[in-house]
């Protein structure tokens, strides 16, 4: 019998005792949690935390995450005491916008699978007395949402562990992380030295300081958050007692950027509306020196009077009450707002589960323990991966902008394409001058300037045939883009791709490490271009992947995020005959596409870029005039062309040579909003929306990629497995009829008056004049010509199956 891994747990918060709980129950029992504080008000924000859960976001991982927590806590006590109270959340509306967005919301939830409605002004006061109707357009009522007790889930958590044989240790400060031959060894403390297999850092704001011991960026910052206390009130005067603590739903107001709890007698409430104010971790105090808790700072009550003014003005009980009491407590903010959750990318063993709020602790605890015991967690965390940031979104000034941006906009109401504002521009193509000429929207994408579309083109006469659409899709976007896309159809145009992630793999076992890796067959000769995919040990899509055989033993791969390479180098063979580095920066790419690029392109080289010399899904180097590239016969946008790359000192001309010599043939620069548009008619899937590690290739409509008679790939006994049972459902081509209703995504999907599954990726269809949108859907519902609606804002669209592809089915124009 193979011996248990040693593993030891850095912090006792709610996290740590969460995660000890979830690997204990799984048979992990040689654990050690390592708390430098006391136990379990550790001094963290778990010990401060309102204790607010809130289950629904636009993303479906986190509204999974803090399901699972409210599943979990709810039926859990410690000494008989409630751990979690299912009081119900309301989130008010007093603006048209908010109602707007609960509508959205709403959608949402039902996407996810989590039962709510929406009520009206009078139905809000019964729900919550204590607010003012006459303030209020709308709310939106989760009836599961609810209360936690931090301290007590952390504890009874604890417990559970430590009947199971884990042991927590209270006082004891890591002070480093030995490690050997790439792996985690042992963890050291002032009081002794603990032998470890895995480590995990759990500690929340002091995550930074762990991080630094093993060489490790931790990108969260400690932001300081207001929450104040009032004097009792006479309307809640034994109305609730000391262990139930509050009867009415958790409220949200976040047009003023508050929520509002019962503390018995007194009304607690929290405030975001404050300026950001970022705290050093190395001004955060260890537990045993600070005078009070650590993760509670002075009250600036300066900060304080707008949201108290906006808080009376809807409850107005509070007229006769004052603040008493208040915080500013810390809670970990990181760029993006998510978790951050995985293994460290160079060190074996250690793995971090920082930036948890209390909403999502136990979910995330189920996932970490998935992932440590079955090699991946069982629903998809690509965004809440520690590894999804770029090197350049890991320096200092830039966490520290992007996490107080989180802050600032954790109850904006934000559109799915709206941009980070700091720092811009950061990264930046060759062609970032020519395109600023040309007008370029430029939107952002990991730290990358994306052109959207050019203003030069607004004269374009194809604009005329563009149809309006409804408010929330005309944001970020314009006319322009669908001219673009019918330009490129018509004639030829240039998409700059140089975002797209390029790694380079190369050495002698470098095939046969890829043919392990990757599904597709890649046994081919150097020119060969294969589309294939990765998959996790469940054969979950975990990305998908065009790689380019350019020699014997080289081989230049587009991958979707650093995610892939953090992947790839993870199983790399100890023997050093392979090696993985990414190329991005030191290269470019221009996506010549369109009817006319052989025209264009053919007059500028030697070589032969006819169909019968280089077909597609084949490479060749070339020069275009004076400039070397790698010529790949691929089209994301279903026409005929080559993506063209370069190197980076390359670029701007490679840009002005395509460009003057495409003025003859009407070239125009096309963005990302035009090509997102024909990638969709012509049924492309982008890893990350349409399908993520919950799917699988055959369900996903990329089997095509699969190759199960060409040996070993990782993943292929699970294939094996599903491939015996039939579909169960199926991501599916809708079209929509009303050429105004452009949905984005994340809308829920009904048949026969019943929720049924949910969208991933939509956009207008430009060419073929109907809006589309891509959804998972019951397989049984999945035949050409089935009726759906659309739940848009409130609103059901009418929808129906298409067959796909929606553009050239035959494929002629991209094999021309």
């Amino acid at each position: 019998m193979a011996r248990q891994p040693r593993v030891v747990i850095i912090g006792a918060g709610i996290v740590g005792c969460a995660l000890a709980d979830e690997l204990s129950a799984r048979g992990w029992t040689d654990i050690t949690v390592l708390e430098q504080g006391p136990l379990f008000a550790t001094g963290g924000s778990s010990s401060h935390a309102p204790g607010l859960v809130y289950q629904t976001v636009g993303c479906k991982t986190m509204t999974q995450l803090a399901s699972y927590t409210v599943e979990k806590y709810t039926d859990m006590t410690l000494d008989g005491k409630w751990c979690f109270q299912q009081l119900g959340g309301l989130e008010i509306a007093t603006s048209r916008e908010r109602w707007d967005d609960l509508h959205r919301k709403q959608g949402w939830a039902t996407s996810w699978g989590v039962e709510t409605s929406l009520v009206g002004p009078e139905e809000c006061a019964k729900l919550h007395p204590l607010l003012d109707p006459d303030k209020v357009l709308g709310g939106f009522y989760n009836p599961s949402d609810g209360l936690a007790k931090p301290l007590r889930a952390a504890e009874a958590q604890a417990r559970e562990a430590i009947d199971r044989g884990a042991r927590f240790l209270a006082h004891h400060k890591v002070t480093g992380i030995e490690r050997h031959a790439g792996k985690v060894r042992a963890v050291t403390t002032d009081q002794g030295e603990f032998r470890a297999d895995i480590v995990v850092s759990c500690v929340g704001m002091w995550g930074p300081r762990i991080g630094a011991m093993v060489d490790l960026t931790i990108p969260l910052v400690p932001m300081a958050h207001q929450y104040a206390k009032t004097s009792p009130l006479p309307v809640l005067d034994g109305v609730n007692d000391e262990l139930h603590e509050m009867s009415k739903p958790l409220l949200r107001h976040q047009d003023a950027d508050l929520y509002f709890r019962e503390h018995v007698d007194r009304i607690g409430i929290g405030a975001y509306g404050h300026r950001p104010m970022p705290i050093g971790v190395d001004e955060i105090l260890d537990p045993d020196v600070a005078p009070t808790m650590p993760s509670e700072m002075a009250f600036t009550e300066e900060d304080f009077d707008q949201s108290w003014e906006d808080a009376v003005d809807l409850l107005p009980c509070l007229a006769e009450a004052k603040v008493e009491e208040g915080i500013n407590g810390l809670f970990s903010f990181t760029p993006d707002g998510n978790p951050l959750l995985g293994e460290h990318p160079d060190l074996d063993g250690f793995w971090v589960a920082e930036a948890v709020w209390i909403t999502h602790s136990a979910g995330v605890a189920k996932a970490m323990a998935e992932w440590l015991i079955e090699g991946q967690p069982g629903i998809d965390l690509h965004n809440c991966d520690l590894n999804r940031f770029e090197q350049v979104q890991l320096s200092p000034g830039y966490v520290h902008q992007r996490s107080c941006q989180s802050f600032n906009e954790v109850y904006d109401v934000l559109h799915p394409l709206q941009p980070a504002e700091k720092p811009r521009p950061l990264r930046t193509s060759p062609f970032y001058d020519r395109q600023t000429e040309l007008g370029a929207y430029f939107l952002e994408a990991s730290g990358w300037e994306r052109p959207h579309w050019y203003e030069t083109n607004a004269n374009l006469p194809e604009i005329d045939l563009i149809p309006e659409r409804n408010e929330w899709a005309s944001r970020f976007w314009s006319p322009i883009a669908g001219a673009e896309a019918l330009v490129a159809r018509e004639r030829v145009a240039m998409f700059d791709m140089t975002a797209l992630k390029r790694l380079e793999v190369t050495g002698p076992e470098a095939l046969n490490f890829l043919q392990t890796m990757t599904t597709n067959q890649l046994n081919r000769k150097p020119g060969a271009v294969v589309y294939t995919l990765l998959l996790g040990e469940d054969g979950g899509v975990r990305s998908d992947l065009t790689v380019a055989r350019l020699a014997e033993d080289r081989f230049q791969i587009g991958a979707n995020s650093n995610i892939d390479l953090e992947w790839l180098r993870s199983h790399l063979p100890p023997t050093g005959t392979v090696q993985v580095r990414d190329i991005t920066a030191g290269t470019c790419c221009i996506g010549l596409w369109g009817p006319r690029a052989r025209d264009l392109l053919q007059p500028l080289t030697k070589e032969d870029f006819s169909h019968k010399a280089l077909g597609f899904f084949k490479a060749k180097h070339a020069y275009i005039g004076d400039v070397p590239v790698t010529a790949m016969r691929l089209s994301y946008v279903g026409e005929l062309g080559w993506e063209l790359y370069t190197t980076a000192d390359m670029g701007l001309k490679l840009w002005d040579t395509l460009w003057e010599a495409g003025q003859r043939h009407g070239v125009i620069a096309a963005g990302r909003s035009a090509f997102n548009s024909m990638r969709l008619e012509k049924g492309y899937r982008s890893w990350g929306a349409d399908m993520t590690t919950e799917h699988d290739p055959f369900e996903a409509g990329v089997g095509f990629a699969v190759r199960m008679d060409k040996g070993y790939f990782l993943g292929r006994d699970a294939l094996e497995e599903r491939m015996e049972t039939p579909n169960t459902r199926q991501l599916t081509c809708l079209t929509i009829a009303d050429d105004y209703q452009v949905v984005m995504g994340s809308e829920p999907v009904y048949a026969h008056g019943k929720p049924v599954g949910y969208v991933t990726s939509a956009a207008r269809g430009y060419t073929i004049g109907r809006n589309i949108a891509y959804a998972w859907l019951p397989a049984e519902l999945a035949e050409p010509g089935t009726p759906v609606e659309i739940e848009y804002f409130g609103e059901r669209v009418a929808a129906v199956v298409a067959a796909e592809p929606l553009f050239d089915p035959d494929m002629t124009r991209i094999r021309s």
